[in-house]
């Protein structure tokens, strides 16, 4: 043990401090560093004000007024439910460990930090909005358009109850394992819509667009299909919109929900980003970027496929639909099945090679289409759909090639488009027989698509309710990308692509025992070293 006279002896004076940050700051890393970690407390103590005003305002005279109607809070919590729906939600959860996988896999080496950071940051963000008042706009009751109640979780029941066409239904399922459940939907949405912008996106940009994303477009749009008083899911019934239709909206985990809407944004900021620097389309006599590391991108898509076991199951909020569960769950393996095999098969001539990626990204396809119709449809059905679903993401594909559209992973055909026939297959292939328990009671409903002798109004309102999502997202989607361009955070520098998402943003690259340089000493870890040694050189990933 040192003596208190060594120890004071040991410590530097005020002088010698001073001399010490001058020589720091003198130093362009030191430099970068402290404004990096000052951005970072700057933008960190914002988002606190901001939650807390937001939070005053909202329960400010909260105590006299008159909370969101709701049943008792006496109500019995199912123990059975509740612990299927926690378990449902944490399957959700791990997906997140699948998306950083697949999208760090298809993305080159140099930005693989940022893709780990940005979905890493993505899902803390989300989080905290989701409580403060991303569930509140999209679950709660209000109008139409968004939810009013229970900001911050406050004043809330018991149990989750859903109401449809003024009849409500308790679920038993505790409230705030329902929070848990649908928070990891919307951090779902969220990372999908990083996956069309990686290698160019600022990381600044990617937190201002999230904020965005999960405390206002997700939840506000998903509040039309899924709130208890949402314009789409109460369509067709007298009073409310199209009243003549006679029929209402369904999306019984998320094909237009969560994953057109991730797309859409995806698209959107893709737009307004356009392609990485060196990227060449085929229509220019060039072709996609290669991924770095397709072992990670191919055990990521199938850490999805399990996660969705929680994702489509989990949605019937009831242990007790054993039938339910035991179909959604028969037909989100089905779909995933024909999908990935269709996918290979039909993108085969135009490679003339059996391609991983295409048939990793086909059984992701089959795996959104069935989100939506998984409880109606039988297993015959779910195989077609997911079939149809492989196609569909191969020509998404060839479709933005030809666009000159740059989406790194297949963001867009995958989640957008995948998710957009899903949502119409619905009103195909519904056969009339399945009627239950269900996550929003749309469920509880018999339903028949045009193949089963339904007619056209199931397809109609399926056409309607994703035509409505998905245009309204891509709006708001392109205001808030183009604004945070115009801002300068959106994208990158030129010369911070160049050098690489990873060592312009993070400081550190995500294999330093690969690059064969001095940076791969901890002692020489600087980004001029990184740079200058010819690393680029050294893996064939850093080549575009």
């Amino acid at each position: 043990m040192f003596s208190r006279k060594q120890r004071c002896a040991d410590r530097l004076t005020r002088t010698e401090k001073v001399a010490r940050l001058k020589q720091r700051l003198a130093d362009p890393q030191w430099r970068r560093y402290g404004y990096t970690l000052l951005l970072g407390k700057t933008v960190a103590l914002a988002i606190l004000v901001a939650i807390f005003a937001i939070y005053s305002f909202l329960t400010g005279g909260a105590a006299s007024a008159d909370p969101a109607p709701h049943a008792s809070n006496a109500q019995v919590v199912s123990a059975i439910n509740t612990t299927w729906v926690l378990v449902a939600a944490y399957l959700v959860f791990a997906m997140q460990v699948g998306f950083t996988m697949l999208e760090a896999g298809f993305c080159r080496s140099r930005e693989t930090v940022n893709v780990l950071m940005e979905c890493v940051v993505d899902t803390c963000l989300c989080g905290l909005l989701f409580w403060a008042w991303g569930y509140a706009f999209m679950f709660s009751t209000g109008n139409g358009f968004i939810g009013m109640h229970w900001f911050f979780l406050d004043h809330a029941p018991a149990t989750y109850s859903y109401t449809v066409a003024g009849s409500t239904t308790d679920t038993s399922v505790a409230f705030l394992a329902h929070w848990i459940f649908q928070f990891a939907f919307a951090d779902t949405c969220s990372t999908v819509c990083s996956g069309a912008m990686i290698g160019r996106t600022g990381f600044v940009g990617d937190l201002i667009y999230s904020v965005g994303v999960s405390g206002f477009i997700y939840p506000i749009i998903g509040h039309w299909a899924w709130g208890p008083d949402g314009f789409l899911a109460l369509m067709g019934s007298p009073g409310n919109f199209l009243p003549g239709l006679g029929q209402s909206f369904h999306d019984f985990a998320g094909s237009t929900v969560v994953h057109t809407i991730g797309g859409t944004i995806a698209l959107a900021g893709s737009l307004v980003l356009g392609p990485r620097i060196g990227r060449k389309f085929k229509r220019d006599g060039g072709g996609p970027m290669l991924p770095h590391d397709l072992v990670i991108a191919c055990s990521g898509g199938l850490i999805l496929w399990f996660g969705w076991y929680g994702f489509n199951p989990g949605s019937t909020l009831s242990a007790l639909d054993f039938a339910g569960i035991g179909r959604v769950s028969a037909n989100t393996t089905l779909a995933a099945c024909s999908g990935g095999l269709m996918a290979m098969i039909y993108a085969f001539p135009q490679t003339k090679k059996w391609d991983l990626g295409f048939t990793v990204n086909g059984f992701l396809a089959g795996l959104v289409a069935i989100t939506c119709p998984c409880y109606w449809v039988t297993p015959t059905g779910a195989v077609i759909l997911g079939a149809v679903a492989g196609v569909v993401v191969v020509a998404g594909v060839n479709l933005l090639e030809y666009l000159r559209i740059d989406d790194p992973i297949g963001a867009v055909p995958v989640h957008c488009l995948a998710g957009i026939w899903g949502t119409l297959s619905l009103g195909l292939f519904a056969s009339g027989q399945f009627s239950g328990s269900g996550a929003y009671g749309m469920s509880g409903t018999a339903l028949k698509g045009l193949f089963y002798g339904g007619g056209w109004t199931l397809l109609e309102a399926q056409f309607i309710g994703s035509a409505v999502i998905t245009l309204s997202t891509f709006v708001a989607a392109y205001v808030l990308m183009f604004a945070v361009h115009k801002m300068g955070f959106l994208r990158v520098s030129k010369a911070g692509e160049i050098e690489g998402l990873d060592i312009h943003e993070h400081g550190i690259p995500a294999y330093p025992e690969y690059a064969l340089v001095p940076g791969a000493m901890p002692g020489a870890m600087t980004p001029s070293a990184f740079s200058q040694s010819g690393a680029s050189e050294a893996h064939p990933a850093h080549q575009g």
